[in-house]
């Protein structure tokens, strides 16, 4: 299986499992708390009164969400392929995937606010206001839509990069070249995507109050997910200027080493019991982004210690970058 089928692949299941997710949690919510509901739960407020002037009942404030967000979710799917296979723009599916993230991130926060101000009321003109938790969702929706559509660009950018020929090569003066190589650890994505959905999970249930669950219990699910993965990728690019490499899949942090400053570059196999461990680590051989067993790229800088990074024609960009450091020594 070539490696855009398998991206292919994984991209769908996970917009699967997302829209699953959310269509989980939009229509469990409500029952989840329906014994501390009323019958009927405020739905809709006033613009001048800010008090609620609409309601409906139970089962329909459950239903009718997940209907709306299943509907929504299949027209973006579909627009997105659409217009990708139309103009053959990796952006166009960037923008669809943002668009599901940042809809079912709208619509949850929605349905938490809702069950969280009409939560122990015995009648639903007796629900609180729910401004205050609008502008949150509103806030978070953003982020997680500006997010997706900032990891999708910069996919679809190194997606088709020109790559410097021959692992010696002499490069002529005023030539413009790159050379990328992107190597991930998809255990490190399950990590971080388990962690991310407990994280993602618990937070509606402690917005809606339905049961006291703590900041301190979702806040770690959520620095792990985090921390997994800003390690679970990392992408090396070799330009005219030296070398960076990004990590994460939103390409940052970025370590990056000008020309001048590299002494030599070689390509070193290299196993996690070298350099104690996976992810980024510290040892006798200097800095190691661990992300599989094998070829390394290993840059010796003029000044620090070594530092090296799993990912694949290591050759082929070590040879790039000592033909740099010749041209800048002579």
């Amino acid at each position: 299986m070539s490696e855009k089928t398998e991206r292919k692949r994984g991209r769908a299941w996970g917009v699967a499992v997302w829209c699953a997710m959310i269509t989980a949690v939009l229509g469990g919510l409500p029952w989840a708390a329906s014994g501390r509901l009323p019958e009927r739960l405020a739905t809709h407020w006033g613009a001048g009164s800010g008090g609620p002037d609409g309601s409906m009942p139970l089962w329909a404030a459950a239903f009718f969400p997940a209907l709306i967000w299943l509907v929504l979710a299949l027209l973006i799917v579909a627009l997105g392929r659409w217009r990708e296979a139309a103009t053959s723009d990796p952006v166009m599916r960037g923008r669809s995937v943002a668009g599901l993230f940042s809809g079912g991130a709208l619509l949850v926060g929605a349905q938490a606010s809702i069950v969280r101000v009409n939560l122990d009321h015995t009648d639903w003109r007796q629900a609180d206001s729910v401004s205050l938790w609008a502008v949150g969702t509103l806030g978070v929706a953003a982020m997680a839509g500006l997010a997706e559509w900032t990891v999708a660009r910069r996919g679809g950018a190194a997606a088709s990069p020109v790559v410097a020929s021959g692992p010696s090569m002499e490069i002529p003066p005023g030539e413009r070249f790159v050379w990328l190589s992107r190597t991930t650890n998809p255990w490190l994505h399950w990590i971080g995507a388990l962690a991310g959905l407990v994280a993602l999970a618990a937070a509606p249930v402690a917005v809606s109050g339905l049961v006291n669950v703590p900041w301190a219990v979702v806040a770690p699910f959520a620095t792990v997910s985090v921390a997994a993965f800003s390690c679970a990728s990392a992408q090396a690019r070799v330009t005219e200027k030296g070398l960076s490499v990004a990590f994460g899949p939103l390409g940052w942090p970025v370590r990056h080493w000008p020309a001048q400053h590299i002494e030599s570059a070689r390509a070193e196999d290299r196993t996690p019991a070298q350099v104690g461990g996976w992810g980024y680590r510290l040892s006798g051989l200097g800095t190691t982004v661990m992300l599989r067993s094998g070829e390394c790229l290993v840059v010796h800088p003029r000044r620090g210690r070594e530092f090296a990074v799993s990912v694949d024609d290591a050759e082929r960009g070590a040879a790039l970058l000592n033909a740099l450091s010749a041209q800048h020594g002579r």
